[in-house]
């Protein structure tokens, strides 16, 4: 069977990476989490007093951040590496959601995880999620998912994300985070948040994660079939 690409894009805590994972370990492919690698360059940033405006400071930043994601077998899940050091736990905190979206517009920045982005898929197999997969990263994925939900129920999930790290933290403080987030996210000028043509739409509001993994997969499993008759 044909190996391919899936391209699972959308908005913030609507369950991309826990989707994005599980299709990718039925389907027996990569995954890469690429809101991770953005999450990693902002902790990097947010360590090294950066200047999001400063590109000298960008440029001279990004020559020394090398991210990578290895198997912990524990867990039965890659985790971050930023520069040798596991920083999985850290980069999903508050801090560093309330920066994220402003990092990942620095157009050099997007640059630079999407050449590295590309090459990870070089040989197909690959399960990649983030906002702008499918329209940017990998515009012939074969299969090009556009995940949504409810904003009150994605910042729910958020919440009870944060919750089960140990940070508690307010549902309001969450919802806007989330609005601005999502503003950023489809107003920047380099590879905005937007639905690509061909994907197929997902809303997830009120889908198991089982659901959801078995919606994919079929779809996959599909695009798989026209690849070998194609």
């Amino acid at each position: 069977m044909p190996k391919i690409i899936v391209a699972i894009d959308g908005y913030s805590s609507c369950g991309k990476s826990t989707t994005a994972k599980g299709v990718a370990a039925r389907l027996g492919y990569a995954y890469v989490d690429t809101g991770a690698m953005y999450r990693a360059v902002s902790l990097y940033f947010h360590h090294h007093f950066v200047t999001f405006t400063n590109d000298r400071e960008v440029r001279k930043a990004l020559d020394e951040i090398h991210i990578s994601f290895e198997f912990n077998p524990k867990l039965g899940e890659s985790e971050t590496y930023l520069n040798g050091l596991c920083v999985e736990d850290e980069i999903r905190k508050m801090y560093i959601s309330e920066m994220v979206s402003e990092v990942s517009a620095i157009v050099a920045v997007r640059r630079a995880m999407v050449a590295q982005q590309q090459r990870m898929g070089k040989h197909r197999g690959l399960v990649m999620d983030g906002r702008d997969i499918g329209t940017v990263v990998f515009p012939d994925a074969e299969l090009k998912i556009f995940m949504t939900a409810d904003p009150l129920v994605r910042a729910q999930r958020r919440q009870q994300e944060l919750f089960e790290k140990g940070e508690l933290v307010d549902l309001e403080t969450v919802l806007e985070n989330l609005r601005h987030r999502d503003h950023i996210d489809t107003t920047r000028a380099e590879g905005p948040l937007r639905q690509a043509p061909d994907a197929v739409l997902l809303d997830n509001s009120h889908l198991t994660q089982e659901q959801q993994l078995e919606f994919v997969v079929a779809l996959a499993k599909e695009r798989m079939g026209e690849k070998v008759v194609g």
